[in-house]
């Protein structure tokens, strides 16, 4: 498919090159009408109503980045991503996709063009657009607008719209060659990017190629010593003391070993109940207790396993990029063009060894079995558990059970190849001197192919741990005391006996059989067509009204498909199974732009925009969106604007359609633990109320829970076909202020803008949390039917204990984001060269969320993630052949979410989850050298470390012992690169 796809583009440039003397371009003594985000109408003088920020291709070449992504996140209008290479080791599908997020209201209500028209999605069953599909060295500008856009651009600009402008009119040839690595020799950094671009016959047209590839290496948990060990949040799992919080519990290993930990039952005690006991293996075969974390005391040490010595921290990503542009002339006043994109992107995850539990094997494993009437021993079954067990599940048979880390097998992880398409084709021109058209058409897809190991087949497992003596000599080797599996079909089919009483002490074959690779394939595809007319209809007083108004269909369908073992749950692990949808909507939408006043005193100009959008969709039927701005130019140095939109989001194909997919939460804070017999409160009768939890404060005083049961939570994801469309208001007012009339500050700008962006009906999930609060004691007893407690001790998990917690998508209470953004910028002459400045800064006032309309708002704002305060400094300072520019990224102080620190540590204070700020310092320098240009760079130059926010805390990413989406987590970083144009 690879080598097809870029044999077809490579051929459709070409075709262009063959073509060039006939490019289309602007003639040089005609005024180019032109398009500003958030507008569809072409203008002489474009402005805009609502705040827009841009990045320059100078910018990116500034910082050295191989994915945009990496550049956009410094800006403080933008979130904590839902994906990137920093935060998706674990993820089951789309590991090591780029996306960005707006304000933090999801990547799905950001929406991302590029040439102000859709991009597909590089997520299955979701909306959010994969940077890594995008080539850096491609990009023109990058403008981000914040505030509704659904008007402009429909579903999905609830919180704005990042327009990446790819380069127009580009000549010659560049190269880019980097390669860099971190301090600590990872993080293996090569790109490399060839641009082409000519220019047709006297100066008409251009077309456009770009090829580029990069690979960014992995960087592995076990090289940073913060990491290295698998650790935990003293005060959240140990002894509950908020004063504890940030202290480290290291080692907090896992209770799932590879030399296993096993379990049997004697008997029962004199008062009914029944006798448990459990021991594990050391190295040299023996048996002693188990003691997760050490020291037990008979002196055997730790026994548990440490998870941080497999985890990653940054996947490896390669891609491979071919991207194309260009447009051919008609005749005088029309033109065609396209657009067309291709890339490759490989990663690969790495996890530690499948933690089974004999559980998901179906519970109680047999020690013996009847075969022709007769009980037959497992001879691989240690002694210390046949001659002691008994007959727990009522078939007659000793039974026993187990956990062990299947480190005999492989590790898990996921090898994925991702592939994305683009192809947009279209024809425009000009009907008079005041009214142009444009028409185009796009197909778009995505796919994902990805193959997965570490997981086991059950039935097999089982087949193998039905075990015998081969006392017929069925094997033909003599030996009558070899266990084989006591099913001859089994047998037949390459059934191995396993032995997994300790470590790998299971054999090759047998864990060939019980090997369970997985298989993945995802499609997603987007097909679109637009038409829109701009115009001049009539000229007021103030100057000529704009208006544009136009069509567009588009349509979307998502599959998502594992192999037959995953989607049954019968590896072990997640039960994922396959999802698929479709969608399509048709629109009409209209805007007008009228100049009210001009050259009046206190009033240069003063314009006013409206726009509106109708569209139908198959899912949720007829949605509305509008806009209108005034844009009020005091003078030459002031001016004011303001905007108010209403923006829709239909619910994608995901929160629609999603099978229930299992899934693993973390940093759940169970309302029962503590609860006593004696304990009257309504959370107390409730939690009572389950047979599980009343036999678990029976045996121990009070409802308490194990670290087994803390690492034990599981639960479904699920869509909802009856969700509606979502509805956002937001509100913008801003001042710009340009001082073009004095001397010393004629190149510098400086805005600042209140914003606000409520969601209705916001599509989210309540969570898990408040799912839990509701049920025991909150007042919401329907959030019970989506929680599941162990009735029983089973395995190392105690009664009571949370075994299954579910969540569907919901139109829920909504979101609210506001707050202040202060940008300023000044060039100036200096010592003989040329010194910029740019700052952006961003306030938040405050942001929460609404579980349901009845809900309290859960306010996010100063929260890891979200800090209050942050902001991004840039110098450059540039003389003669010499260049040097620096970037100062600031996150304010943050705290661990309030809800978390209410619902584990009641009483407790903000300050009691403080996080201190963090300031990270790139360089960048270089020397041009004729034609060619060498530079350097150093990221993250002061070696800031990333504040610990360790397991059990709220925004641990899993193997960073931080929150990797946030802070850096992989320390200085240096690279060199060279740059060459004719």
């Amino acid at each position: 498919m690879h080598k097809r796809t870029l044999l077809s583009l490579a051929a459709l440039a070409a075709l262009g090159a063959l073509a060039s003397p006939a490019f289309a371009q602007t003639k040089p003594d005609q005024l180019e009408r032109v398009e500003v985000t958030g507008s569809r109408i072409l203008s002489l003088n474009a402005e805009s109503a609502a705040p827009i920020q841009v990045l320059s291709a100078a910018d990116i070449a500034a910082s050295g980045v191989a994915n945009l992504q990496e550049l956009l996140l410094k800006s403080p209008v933008f979130g904590t991503p839902a994906i990137s290479r920093t935060n998706s080791n674990f993820s089951t599908s789309s590991a090591g996709v780029s996306t960005v997020d707006l304000r933090n209201l999801g990547s799905n209500r950001t929406l991302v063009l590029v040439n102000g028209r859709r991009y597909v999605s590089g997520v299955p069953g979701d909306s959010a657009v994969d940077f890594n599909t995008i080539p850096a060295d491609f990009i023109e500008r990058v403008e981000v607008m914040t505030g509704g856009a659904s008007s402009t651009y429909g579903s999905d600009a609830v919180a704005g719209v990042v327009n990446v402008i790819l380069k127009r009119n580009f000549q010659g040839l560049r190269l880019d060659a980097q390669m860099g690595q971190s301090e600590e020799g990872d993080d293996k950094k090569k790109k490399v990017s060839i641009t082409f671009g000519m220019n047709g016959a006297e100066g008409q047209g251009n077309l456009m190629v770009n090829l580029s590839a990069s690979q960014q290496g992995a960087v592995y948990s076990r090289d940073r010593d913060f990491a290295a060990v698998d650790q935990a949040s003293r005060g959240a799992f140990v002894t509950g003391d908020v004063a504890d919080i940030f202290t480290i519990q290291r080692p907090f290993y896992s209770s799932f070993a590879p030399q296993g930990r096993f379990f049997y039952s004697p008997g029962f005690n004199a008062d009914g109940t029944r006798i448990t006991r459990n021991f594990t293996f050391n190295g040299s075969g023996q048996e002693i207790p188990f003691s997760t974390n050490g020291p037990a005391g008979d002196g055997v040490g730790a026994t548990g396993y440490n998870r941080s010595a497999i985890r990653t921290i940054a996947i490896p990503t390669d891609r491979l990029m071919l991207a194309s542009k260009g447009e051919f002339n008609l005749n005088d006043s029309n033109s065609v063009f396209f657009e067309a994109n291709y890339a490759a992107t490989k990663t690969k995850t790495r996890l530690e060894p499948f933690p089974l539990d004999s559980t998901d094997l179906g519970g109680l494993i047999p020690a013996e079995f009847m075969v022709n009437g007769v009980k037959m021993r497992n001879p691989l079954v240690p002694d210390t558990i046949f001659n002691n067990a008994t007959d727990r599940d009522g078939d007659g048979l000793k039974d026993y059970n187990f956990t062990r880390r299947m480190s005999d097998i492989e590790n898990r992880g996921n090898k994925a190849n991702r592939d994305t398409f683009r192809l947009l084709a279209g024809v425009k021109g000009d009907i008079t001197k005041t009214w142009s058209y444009e028409a185009y058409a796009a197909h778009s897809f995505t796919k994902e192919g990805q193959t997965g190991t570490g997981q086991v087949n059950v039935m097999n497992f089982m087949n193998a741990l039905s075990a015998v003596a081969d006392v017929n000599d069925v094997n033909g080797n003599g030996n009558r005391t070899e266990a084989i599996c006591k099913d001859a079909i089994a047998r037949d089919q390459g059934c191995v006996a396993a032995n997994i009483f300790g470590a790998n002490k299971l054999s090759a074959a047998a864990a060939r059989y019980i090997h369970a690779p997985s298989s993945l394939n995802t499609r997603l595809t987007q097909n679109l067509a637009g038409v829109s007319i701009s115009g001049e209809p009539f000229s007021m007083p103030a100057g000529p009204v704009g208006m544009a108004f136009g069509a567009e269909y588009r349509k979307e369908t998502s599959s998502t498909e594992f192999d037959a073992l995953t989607q049954t749950g019968l590896n072990a692990g997640n039960a994922l199974p396959n999802t698929a949808g479709a969608f399509d909507v048709q629109e009409a939408f209209a805007e007008v732009r009228l100049p009210l006043l001009k050259n009046l005193p206190l009033v240069k100009s003063l314009d006013a925009q409206a726009a509106v959008r109708q569209g139908k969709y198959s899912t949720v039927g007829n949605t509305t969106s509008w806009n209108s701005g005034l844009d009020w130019g005091i003078n030459s140095t002031f001016r004011v604007r303001a905007n108010y939109s209403v923006s829709t989001r239909a619910p994608n194909i995901d929160e629609l359609y999603l099978a229930p997919s299992q899934t693993f939460p973390t940093g759940l804070a169970d309302p029962c633990v503590g609860v006593t017999a004696a304990d009257t409160s309504a959370t107390a009768v409730a939690c009572k109320a389950a047979p599980g939890v009343a036999a678990n404060i029976a045996a121990n005083g009070k409802f308490t829970l194990t670290q087994a049961d803390l690492q034990g939570v599981s639960g479904f994801d699920s869509g909802n076909p009856n969700l509606g469309a979502e509805k956002g208001k937001s509100t913008t007012i801003g001042i710009v202020v340009t001082p073009k009339t004095i001397d010393l500050l004629r190149d510098f700008t400086f805005t600042a803008d209140y914003y606000k962006i409520k969601i209705a009906d916001a599509i989210n999930t309540p969570g898990r949390q408040y799912a839990l609060n509701q049920c025991y004691g909150g007042g919401n007893t329907s959030f019970c039917n989506f929680i599941k407690r162990r009735p029983a001790d089973i395995g190392p998990n105690s009664a009571g204990s949370l075994e299954f917690i579910d969540e569907t998508s919901a139109n829920t209470g909504g979101d609210l984001v506001e707050g202040v953004d202060l940008t300023a910028s000044h060039r100036t002459r200096l010592g003989g060269g040329t010194f910029n400045s740019r700052l952006a800064y961003t306030y938040i006032m405050q942001a929460y969320n609404q579980p349901t309309p009845e809900a309290d708002k859960n306010y996010s704002q100063g929260e890891v993630g979200n800090a209050r305060h942050r902001f991004v400094l840039n110098l450059g300072y540039n003389i003669g052949n010499i260049g040097v520019a620096a970037t100062a990224t600031y996150f304010g102080k943050s705290y661990l979410e309030d809800n978390f620190m209410r619902d584990n540590f009641p009483g407790s204070t903000k300050n009691d989850g403080k996080i201190g700020s963090r300031t990270y310092l790139d360089l960048q320098a270089n020397y041009k050298l004729g034609k060619s240009e060498i530079y350097f760079g150093i990221d993250n130059a002061l070696a800031t470390k990333a504040p610990l926010i360790i397991s059990g805390l709220p925004g641990n990413t899993t193997g960073a012992e931080t929150n990797a989406s946030v802070y850096d987590a992989i320390g200085r970083r240096y690279y060199v690169g060279l740059r060459y144009s004719m």
